[in-house]
């Protein structure tokens, strides 16, 4: 939502003014929750973005939609495969295997090998068009010093690097690291009343690509980790895997490593070694 303050326009996620309408969905109402949200001293806005920056995000948004249409389609062809017969591992990169096998398998009715083909030629243009969406992210992360930066974090790379930074270009607006990855949608859900501390799930009520980003590299790093190749890996870290299923475990790891990024972002500081992952997270 856009708002004017003095000869300044701010803007405010709707999410934040929603729970000062009053009850009567109008245009009135709507005035006066922004008003009244305004002037709030803890409000956060939203930082307006340059041209260029849009620019950035829209090759980020373009990217997203290139993948959800390449899982898509990879489970399309699973789908069909599997209704003859012909079953593929699990992972994005034994599509094209699949696709070999069908090819070569005679006794696939002609007419569904046809249709196979054409899907295996829309999956191979999607392949091309993410790698060359890819490549042209990987050349920004080169040439920005910030998300050179934040790809030392371990299980980050040169990728999530670049989403942290495009997507966060104003980082100091968020006063911890905690609500940083609140804000990514990494922390559980608040039903703590009376004194009483209860949290629930991850609420996964944030930016869905940050998330997913960050969680993928926390589940690659584990995955060191429980092939013992993470030498150097932190006692809290092994201790965790012991205690709780793998996937809760790549979420508070990503928490961590969000929480980290923030830090790198406001500070201007480097990463230093393994230090920041041996310790429990903090209210940072």
């Amino acid at each position: 939502m856009l708002t004017s303050y003095g000869h300044e326009v701010k803007l405010i996620a709707p999410q934040l003014v929603k729970p000062y309408v009053k009850r009567g969905k109008n245009d009135a109402a709507d005035a006066d929750a922004l008003c009244e949200a305004m002037s709030r001293p803890t409000m956060r806005f939203v930082p307006i973005k340059t041209e260029e920056e849009q620019a950035h995000l829209m090759l980020v948004g373009v990217r997203e939609r290139l993948i959800r249409n390449r899982t898509q389609l990879a489970n399309a062809i699973r789908g069909y495969a599997a209704e003859f017969g012909l079953i593929a591992a699990r992972g994005i990169w034994k599509i094209e295997m699949l696709i070999e096998r069908i090819a070569a398998d005679q006794a696939i009715p002609v007419l569904a090998r046809e249709l196979f083909a054409s899907q295996a030629t829309e999956y191979r243009q999607l392949e091309k068009q993410i790698d060359k969406i890819e490549t042209r992210l990987a050349d920004w992360h080169r040439g920005n010093e910030r998300s050179r930066r934040l790809a030392k974090i371990p299980g980050v790379g040169p990728i999530g690097a670049a989403l942290l930074t495009m997507k966060t270009p104003s980082p100091s607006l968020f006063a911890s690291g905690r609500g940083f990855a609140a804000w990514i949608g990494l922390t559980p859900k608040d039903h703590s009343t009376g004194g009483k501390i209860r949290l629930g799930v991850i609420t996964r009520a944030g930016d869905e690509t940050l998330r997913s980003v960050l969680v993928a590299g926390a589940t690659a790093l584990l995955r060191h980790v429980r092939d013992r190749r993470g030498k150097n890996a932190s006692p809290w870290l092994i201790e965790l895997l012991k205690r709780k299923p793998p996937k809760l475990v790549a979420v508070a790891v990503a928490n961590k490593i969000a929480r980290i990024a923030w830090k790198l972002m406001v500070t201007g500081e480097h990463y230093r070694g393994a230090v920041a992952l041996s310790m429990p997270a903090k209210r940072t």
